[in-house]
């Protein structure tokens, strides 16, 4: 069963102070490649995913090819935590990984983003 941040902080294991490194845009890319091949792997994920994206089946390949489309799908993994988490323990990644590809690909949060 995987942990949520909550319980790790909790437990009092170590979270990382830093980003992981990523060696760049195309690194980042690449995990949200991987992010959108999890997704698509299952039926109900994909539904979800083409539902809130509101792209259609046909379209998804040519979307994954650019840079903006893959930075939502790393966005819409973070807005979905248990996701984020079940998607990051099946590549092996730390969720924080995911995270500031989320960032490599879209640009750091803005105030506007969120509560």
């Amino acid at each position: 069963m995987m942990q949520t941040r909550s319980e790790v902080l909790r437990k009092g294991k170590d979270l990382p102070l830093k980003p992981p490194r990523l060696s760049g845009p195309e690194a980042a890319e690449h995990v949200a490649i991987q992010a959108l091949t999890f997704i698509a792997a299952d039926p109900e994920r994909l539904g979800g995913f083409l539902a809130a994206t509101g792209i259609g089946p046909a379209d998804l390949r040519a979307a994954a090819r650019e840079s903006q489309f893959l930075g939502g799908v790393l966005d819409y993994l973070a807005g979905d935590e248990p996701l984020l988490l079940a998607f990051a323990a099946e590549a092996d990644i730390d969720a924080v990984t995911v995270m500031f590809a989320r960032e490599v690909l879209t640009g750091p949060p803005r105030e506007d983003d969120g509560p």
